[in-house]
């Protein structure tokens, strides 16, 4: 692993691949205190996935620095019932934006992965050297190997053409601009909306997937925006970095937390006849951290202002 010489951002045009998503809107947000100009462009103008509007738009723009955020994503159901979706749009986004990129002269990209690329039954804590050693987790499969070739796209350009692009996996996410939906958001989203109708509805109980058993890590979106900054400014090599805090929390205590931050007062109700995904999914995010990156946001205090986000910005108001 070796640090780079500083990619100094001030000054430079930055493309910002999805900026509407979480992800993508918390870089932008990150971006603001760089000095930089940050593009971006609505997904009704280009279509992320069309190689050749793709390619024009970057020659045309000529970004110095792209994050690559945009992608289809989704919780359990929807990677089940919609694996073909989650295959051919995720490959053809990153195809797209990372040869275009390189046709275009970007001088740096950072591709966002995600921890879900590592075998469902991966050594826990997971470290980056896990990566393809065993079956992937079923439920997730198709859109974990979009995410592998897409971080392995990106080893390969450096390899062949010496291109300064590089990856990162960031665990678990929330925060604001998440996608609440129940049936297409993630757990964090989704818990989030259901609680608050809960609370809204003065419901006696609020019904949870799986058993609860399940241990997950959770990463504030701002947090991984500032990781994804950092790396930008700091690293260039072939390694991909996991982005996580590191700890570890059941989806019991997950869902209890959500509930402490929005006052709920009733019963979780787990429904053991819906899957539960992979048993144990924690990251070693030890690589990153060792360059000198932490993150800042503790669970609970993260999860009171992605809260206080969703009531004020995404939920249905009173009547």
């Amino acid at each position: 692993m070796t640090a780079a010489a500083e990619f100094d951002l001030s000054g430079k045009k930055v493309f910002v691949a999805g900026h509407k998503g979480m992800v993508g809107s918390a870089i932008a947000r990150r971006l603001a205190r760089e000095n930089c100009t940050i593009l971006t462009v609505d997904k009704r103008e280009l279509d992320l996935g069309d190689q050749a509007k793709v390619h024009a738009w970057l020659a045309a723009n000529k970004p110095d620095a792209v994050f690559l955020a945009a992608a289809r994503v989704g919780g359990i159901h929807a990677n089940n019932s919609r694996p073909a979706e989650f295959l051919y749009d995720n490959l053809a986004i990153q195809n797209a934006v990372i040869h275009g990129s390189y046709l275009a002269g970007v001088k740096k990209l950072l591709f966002l992965g995600s921890t879900c690329i590592y075998p469902r039954l991966a050594p826990q804590p997971m470290h980056e050297d896990a990566l393809l050693t065993g079956p992937l987790e079923p439920t997730n499969e198709w859109y974990a190997i979009a995410k592998i070739a897409g971080l392995k796209m990106c080893q390969a350009y450096k390899k062949q053409y010496g291109v300064d692009f590089i990856s990162c996996m960031p665990t678990n996410l929330y925060g604001p601009h998440d996608n609440y939906d129940l049936e297409m958001g993630h757990v964090p989203a989704a818990t989030i909306v259901k609680v608050h109708r809960a609370v809204t509805a003065n419901a006696p109980t609020v019904p949870v997937w799986g058993d609860g058993t399940p241990l997950r890590e959770f990463l504030h979106a701002d947090d991984l925006a500032d990781a994804c900054v950092f790396l930008m400014q700091r690293y260039s090599g072939t390694d991909a970095f996991n982005v996580g805090t590191g700890k570890e929390v059941s989806i019991r205590e997950f869902v209890e937390t959500v509930a402490k931050v929005a006052g709920y007062k009733g019963k979780l109700e787990f429904d053991t006849s819906k899957p539960n995904g992979a048993p144990r999914k924690l990251t070693d995010p030890s690589r990153l951290m060792a360059l000198g990156w932490k993150p800042k946001y503790d669970l609970e205090t993260g999860l009171a202002q992605a809260y206080r986000w969703y009531v004020e910005n995404r939920a249905p108001k009173a009547a």
